[in-house]
């Protein structure tokens, strides 16, 4: 992100509430695309269409739009935090969904995709859960790191920026160690 970007999610949350537009489009401009990338590489091998990746991630976008009056955030990164938590349960839902009709799918559609998501590359989709409860138990400042670094492909200034962190470099030394206690957690 450049400097005109990095504005406070907070303010433009703020900016929306009070019927600022412009405000609205920026955090689309923003968040939409960190979301496409992480949901594509949830959705099962058959449901990994990019029109209905889209959708799914525009229809969380716009339910966390509509419950913006009810989100304060209480900390930075807490927007992005709330959007992954409403695109996960929509991801989990689409899967119950696309589970019923996966039975009768063939063999090949339920092949992993060749697009795996990074999380996924790293400690394979059986271990998905696992690293979610592990993740779960990072303080709360690493846990978000992590996810915007791993799950989202944010780059280290990015990170540093959104969650208000001194600098990219100790933002990267504070992902590393919580990578170890995520490692040690996962027993690798």
């Amino acid at each position: 992100m450049t400097a005109s970007q990095l504005t406070n999610t907070t303010q433009l949350i703020r900016g929306y509430r009070d019927g600022d537009l412009a405000a609205r489009d920026r955090l689309f401009e923003r968040y939409l695309p960190i979301l496409r990338r992480w949901a594509h590489g949830r959705l099962p091998a058959h449901g990994r269409d990019l029109a209905e990746t889209d959708d799914l991630v525009q229809a969380s976008f716009l339910r966390a739009l509509g419950r913006l009056e009810e989100f304060e955030p209480e900390r930075p990164g807490a927007f992005l935090a709330y959007l992954r938590t409403i695109l996960m349960n929509q991801v989990r839902e689409e899967i119950r969904r696309r589970g019923v009709r996966a039975q009768t799918s063939s063999l090949l559609d339920s092949l992993p995709s060749p697009q795996a998501s990074l999380v996924e590359q790293m400690i394979g989709q059986q271990t998905l859960q696992t690293y979610e409860q592990a993740l779960a138990r990072l303080p709360e400042t690493k846990r978000l790191a992590v996810m915007m670094r791993v799950e989202f492909a944010m780059s280290y200034e990015e990170i540093a920026s959104e969650l208000e962190l001194p600098s990219a470099n100790a933002t990267r030394m504070m992902i590393v160690r919580a990578l170890d206690e995520l490692a040690q957690a996962l027993g690798t």
